[in-house]
């Protein structure tokens, strides 16, 4: 199993307080906690507005009448499926930062998705609050940013990866789903093209940064090609610990699924994958939990895709509802857990290389006549 590579700069069991790295932060304590009341507030306005227009609105009145008839144990089963994304993305992270104390990573983790879905701050916006919360304890602001990006990218790659293999998958029949080459064929080339780019850009950044005189240019250069080389080295691991990246993306599919189930037939599973792939690209737009935006996106993209108007707009609107409120909510329970103990010291774990250690140590040990 391949070993990632200690990125903690302290030896394990080191204890560390929040003044070791400085006075510099990353985000503001106080405005972090307002940002995070204010997205929940919007997100209650704005999903009352949604129901409020579901009901008022002549032509969304069949729409309301197919929510209104769903099935419960399948929206308690997708809401089950929302909490399993969760926990994958808290998988993922302590995989990347792999020396972060188990029960302060889950929280830092649950912390940035209720950023992510409560806070008009994006994927990439999320992994910066978590970042803060971990320079606020210590940890080496560089090396945070450096996994940080890790993170991303890892989560990313997952995503292009399901995009090609699910659209390749569709048009050659080996799944049911349209064969068209627009809607199968071009998204499966556009996640192989974004991948083969993705694994080339580190040599195409060190060949440019050996070009390029001015020096914050080659640092960031260099800093691209380390961070992707990085993301390769866990996503080609046998590391079993790379499940949970994948969960969380398909954990996440898995609750459209349940919701789609809850109102009756079940289109192609690949019309829900790539639907959901190119829907979520609206996700870009800074709208506290993309309400509206992303809907829009993934009700268009299941219509092309041949699934019925008013059952593809029922299933995303209580899938949004779910995957937003789920990680929301209990992320902000970590996130304010973590407040109140900011001032505690933070114990770092010991690298894979030395707990490998450790265990050929105490094997040997027991092994001693």
């Amino acid at each position: 199993m391949l070993e990632s590579p200690d990125v903690s700069g302290s030896s394990a069991g080191h204890e560390i307080g929040p003044g070791a790295a400085g006075d510099e932060e990353i985000v503001d304590a106080a405005k972090a906690k307002r940002n995070l009341r204010n997205g929940l507030i919007s997100l209650v306005i704005l999903i009352a507005l949604v129901a409020g227009l579901l009901t008022a609105v002549p032509g969304l009145h069949g729409v309301a009448h197919v929510v209104a008839r769903m099935n419960p144990d399948w929206v308690l089963a997708a809401i089950g499926l929302e909490l399993l994304s969760c926990l994958g993305y808290v998988l993922a992270f302590l995989q990347v930062f792999d020396r972060v104390p188990l029960r302060f990573g889950a929280r830092v983790a649950l912390s940035e998705l209720a950023f992510g879905s409560a806070v008009s701050v994006g994927g990439a916006g999320s992994v910066a609050v978590g970042a803060w919360l971990l320079v606020d304890r210590g940890r080496n602001p560089k090396r945070v940013a450096e996994r940080s990006a890790v993170l991303f990218l890892l989560t990313s790659a997952i995503n292009v990866i399901t995009l090609a293999v699910v659209g390749f998958a569709a048009f050659f029949g080996l799944l049911p789903g349209k064969r068209n080459w627009l809607l199968s064929l071009l998204p499966g080339l556009i996640g192989a093209a974004t991948f083969v780019l993705f694994l080339g850009l580190p040599r195409a950044a060190e060949r440019l940064a050996g070009k390029r005189s001015h020096r914050r240019l080659r640092a960031f250069l260099s800093e691209i090609a380390v961070s992707i080389r990085l993301t390769e080295r866990i996503l080609f691991s046998r590391d079993w610990r790379l499940i949970g990246a994948i969960g969380y993306l398909w954990f996440d599919i898995g609750v459209l699924v349940a919701c789609f189930a809850a109102i009756g037939p079940v289109p192609p599973l690949t019309s829900i994958v790539l639907a959901y792939q190119i829907g979520y690209l609206t996700n870009v737009v800074p709208i506290p939990g993309g309400i509206g935006v992303l809907d829009a996106g993934l009700v268009g993209m299941l219509v092309l895709y041949g699934v019925p108007a008013s059952q593809g707009t029922a299933a995303t609107v209580v899938y949004h509802g779910i995957a937003l409120w789920v990680p929301a909510m209990w992320g902000t329970v970590a996130f304010l857990v973590l407040q109140r103990r900011r001032g505690q010291p933070l114990t770092l774990r010991p690298s894979r290389a030395e707990r490998a250690r450790l265990r050929r140590e105490r094997r040997a040990e027991r092994a001693k006549p």
